[in-house]
């Protein structure tokens, strides 16, 4: 027991409290000579006296108490500014120094909040992408400078309705926000066509669903990637062609020569060669050209028994899993053709045929269709340009086929994902919605 602590000071007073009431009673019963009497005065003396002394024991403490709770008080209405000094020294100052102690890092972390809030706020405010926040009854309760340029000529949006601004906007943009999700659209702004991606987002704010619309402008980007890909067209089809022109027109002088010396035995051979590189070439063009035509899928209900014994039919020997019991809706044709592109592709990846799995599942708004192998993967480089157009580690392939199945599964409102499964092999997932 500390001598400074309250519990000693409490036991300091009640000692003293004692003391004086025993010696105050022999003095009454030597002065009187009264028993009774004079432990009636000394009670009487001590119910006036000992109200006084606890009052003045626990004056500071009680002030103190009332200082805290003040205190409190303004931490909960988020002035962080108080402090209480002391020059006690028991559990009280304790408590004060760590009541101190509290509102500094208090003040520190709303110093920091403070200053990551102005920083992101002049990120948000700076940044080319349009950015409009609003709560569940459609009111703008944010919007950075791009949003205010972009949808309403400079002026403020905070407090109008989102939906009043969209239908004032031109009908590309607005169609684009009637279809939610992810989409590009494009509109005539200063005699200039504009590519923007609309992307929407929900999130719970304050216990509140808000919704948050993200506008950015992509011309210039579209533009680069245009013009890579169209480089990279040109560089596939002029290989590609080369590699044919090229003996064809050495077949052809050859041709010409055996011609001339009347030696008709070996232009068979020669027009034969001739004939199997214009073949060649005719199925590389007539890939591309099929890729460039593909057509908006026919969404209609499928029975999965019958998708998947046809894919089995096709391919002896590989493992189906059972069919969902539900029917699915898209557009059969595109996705067989898909699931017929990947199970090749897992044959061609060396992967036998007991080991290649297909695999449906329907799991709340989304169908999912895994084809799997045990073939031999895909490095990380591969995999990050595997869906690209044209791009192909095969040394005959076109680089069409990933890229064939990525353009299904997402004008399906889908999408397609590789991962190099544990132990060896690829996985392929079709993601659909239901």
């Amino acid at each position: 027991m500390r001598f400074f602590s309250l519990q000693g000071k409490l036991a300091v007073a009640l000692g003293a409290v004692a003391f004086v009431a025993a010696a105050l009673a022999l003095a009454l019963q030597r002065w009187i000579d009264a028993p009774l009497l004079s432990l009636l005065l000394v009670v009487l003396l001590l119910a006036l006296a000992v109200p006084m002394l606890a009052h003045a024991l626990t004056a500071r403490t009680s002030a103190l108490f009332r200082a805290l709770a003040g205190s409190v008080t303004s931490f909960r209405d988020g002035d962080f500014s108080f402090s209480i000094a002391i020059d006690q020294r028991d559990e009280l100052a304790e408590l004060v120094q760590a009541h101190n102690e509290l509102g500094r890092v208090l003040r520190e972390e709303r110093q920091s909040l403070f200053q990551r809030e102005l920083l992101l706020d002049t990120v948000v405010q700076n940044t080319p992408t349009a950015i409009v926040l609003t709560e569940p009854n459609g009111h703008v309760v944010y919007a950075n400078v791009a949003a205010r340029q972009l949808l309403n000529g400079g002026r403020p949006l905070q407090g109008l309705q989102f939906a009043t601004v969209v239908a004032e906007s031109p009908p590309a943009f607005a169609q684009a926000v009637t279809d939610g999700g992810d989409a590009l659209f494009t509109v005539a702004l200063e005699g200039e066509e504009e590519t923007f991606h609309f992307s929407e987002r929900s999130f719970k704010l304050q216990g509140r669903l808000h919704r948050l619309y993200l506008i950015k402008r992509m011309t210039r980007e579209l533009g680069r990637q245009e013009v890579a890909t169209w480089k990279k067209v040109i560089r596939v089809i002029s290989h590609e062609l080369n590699n044919s022109l090229a003996p064809i027109s050495s077949l052809a002088h050859s041709g010409r020569v055996l011609s001339a010396k009347g030696d008709g035995t070996r232009l068979g051979a020669v027009f034969d060669t001739i004939e199997d590189r214009a073949r060649h070439l005719h199925g590389f063009i007539h890939g591309y050209a099929e890729f460039a035509k593909l057509p908006n899928p026919r969404i209609a209900e499928v029975p999965w028994r019958s998708l998947l014994d046809a894919i089995a039919d096709q391919f002896p020997g590989i493992t189906v899993a059972p069919a969902p019991e539900q029917p699915s809706w898209f557009d059969r044709a595109q996705i067989e053709q898909v699931l017929i592109n990947l199970v090749k592709n897992a044959h061609e990846a060396g992967s036998a045929a007991e080991a290649i799995t297909l695999t449906a599942i329907q799991r709340g708004n989304e169908t999912r269709i895994e084809v799997a192998d045990r073939g031999c993967g895909m490095s990380e480089a591969v995999l990050a340009n595997a869906l690209l157009p044209f791009y192909s580690t095969k040394r005959s392939g076109s680089g069409l086929g990933l890229a064939l199945a990525r353009e299904i599964a997402e004008a399906h409102g889908g999408r397609i994902a590789l991962v190099n499964r544990d132990g060896g092999g690829l996985s392929v997932t079709l993601v659909l919605p239901r």
